[in-house]
């Protein structure tokens, strides 16, 4: 008897992952309109990073709802929400007259793409089996850095052999409009997936519960799922609201370790490249069209780094790679602070790059996503991810509306030629280097329901009780002891 319809799921998985063509496109389509944009509407060095930046403040708000509002309707029909959002803001930015209008278009975007960001690896999580789970949310990952490699190459497409002022004027438009594509592909193919099993369980709608683990293994191993669901959260009394996870304990101090690595990856400084990539590299080549050129082969060495994060993060386990992932992007962000400061020109800046995005493809581009939607209990899955996501923009808030100002600061140029934010980056790589290896524990083939117990393990200060029965998290007796 078969233990996992593999073929079924990867179907959903799959469909589910659209959402991550979605998310990629939408934050790296503007690395090659920021540039025209600010030409066109002669925007001042904050103007230009409030362009980029503001529709991390959507993201924000988007993965702070996200939780209150799929724990309601349901995470497919939170996935359908978020693609329709995605397809009113790619319209909307491209025939946009004037910043603030822009602004409201992109800000729209954000809640999507906050939203999208939270729910897409959730959905993915609980549909698919333990042994499975890196791979499956892998291709979330790959198809996320496939519409990054994408929307650089259509960028670069319409840009090529185009006047300048075309460009400044009417290409920007079209970049922004080529979204709407990704948007209407999901959106019709969205009908096939089914709703979130365990979404189904936790909301009373146990035998369509049943029906959806059935389909997804067998009956057998389906009701045997179905019951350590049900007991999971009938021995988890956290409080679901935000304000109840904040008053336990052990929830908030999962939440903090979740927000923690969100935050580790934004600070690591790849979204200075996916949103800058053109900017950066034009204090190297000098020419817009050379530099949205170089951005395609960045996006390549992500995609190539997830393909093969995907093949090995459920054998080689979160932590190993997350750890050395950190230490490799370090050095090669060092390397690369190196060759701008010494003006070494040529290719060795290009090379420092591409090494740090291929390194951050290998480690923390699949590894921190896959963590962020497994460490949490299934009771407060959806509303911590949300904390969790909106920590994560809120440092990508930080990092992108600084860099602009920092890369066009004619003292740091003069003194660092462009390095100094890579430098920051840089530090921020080797943080999370200790981080991990001081309070991540391995969940690699650890279920849902038991990884919880896995991380208070790993602190000092419930270590202790985690080894009790009486105080341990999964175990019947710990509600009963509390």
């Amino acid at each position: 008897m078969r233990k996992h319809n593999l073929r079924l799921i990867l179907f959903i998985c799959a469909i589910a992952s659209l959402s991550g063509v979605i998310l990629g496109y939408d934050a790296s389509v503007i690395s090659g309109v920021i540039d025209p944009l600010t030409e066109h509407l002669n925007l001042t060095p904050w103007e230009s990073g409030w362009a980029v930046s503001n529709v991390i403040l959507g993201c924000i708000v988007g993965a702070w709802g996200v939780g209150f509002i799929s724990d309601r309707i349901g995470h497919k029909s939170t996935l359908i929400v978020t693609a329709i959002l995605f397809l009113i803001s790619a319209v909307g930015a491209a025939l946009a007259s004037s910043l603030t209008d822009f602004v409201i278009w992109r800000l729209t975007g954000g809640l999507a793409v906050g939203m999208a960001s939270a729910i897409t690896p959730l959905y993915i999580a609980e549909i698919s089996p333990k042994d499975w789970r890196g791979r499956m949310l892998g291709l979330q990952q790959m198809l996320m850095v496939g519409g990054q490699v994408t929307v650089y190459i259509v960028n670069y497409l319409i840009a090529r052999g185009m006047p300048h002022q075309w460009i400044v004027s009417e290409g920007w438009r079209w970049m922004l409009a080529s979204g709407v594509v990704p948007c209407l592909l999901f959106l019709l193919l969205v009908p096939f997936m089914p709703e979130s099993p365990r979404w189904l369980a936790l909301n009373g709608k146990k035998e369509r519960a049943l029906a959806v683990l059935t389909r997804l293994s067998n009956a057998r191993h389906a009701e045997r799922l179905l019951q350590e669901i049900l007991t999971a959260n009938r021995d988890d009394n956290i409080q679901t609201s935000q304000r109840g996870i904040l008053r336990d304990a052990r929830a908030r101090y999962i939440l903090m370790i979740g927000c923690a690595i969100a935050i580790l990856q934004q600070i690591s400084g790849i979204n200075i490249l996916l949103y800058y990539a053109p900017s950066l590299l034009q204090n190297i080549t000098g020419s817009t069209q050379a530099s949205l050129f170089h951005s395609i082969f960045l996006g390549l060495a992500l995609l190539a780094g997830v393909a093969v994060c995907l093949s090995t993060i459920d054998r080689l386990g979160r932590t190993l790679l997350l750890r050395w992932g950190a230490l490799g992007c370090a050095l090669s962000m060092a390397f690369t602070a190196w060759a701008f400061i010494a003006d070494a020109g040529g290719m060795l800046p290009v090379i420092g790059l591409l090494a740090f995005v291929l390194i951050f493809g290998l480690s923390w581009s699949l590894g921190a996503w896959l963590l962020i939607s497994e460490i949490f209990p299934n009771r407060i899955r959806a509303v911590a991810m949300g904390f969790a996501f909106a920590s994560m923009y809120v440092a990508n808030f930080i990092v992108t509306q600084s860099f602009p100002m920092m890369n066009r600061s004619r003292v740091l140029m003069e003194q660092f030629h462009g390095a100094f934010p890579l430098m920051l980056c840089a530090v921020g790589c080797v943080i999370a280097f200790w981080f991990v290896r001081r309070f991540l524990p391995e969940t690699r083939g650890v279920s849902l329901e038991q990884i919880e117990p896995l991380m208070l393990s790993k602190s000092r200060r419930f270590a202790a009780d985690a080894q009790r029965p009486d105080q341990n998290p999964s175990s019947p007796a710990w509600a009963k002891a509390k």
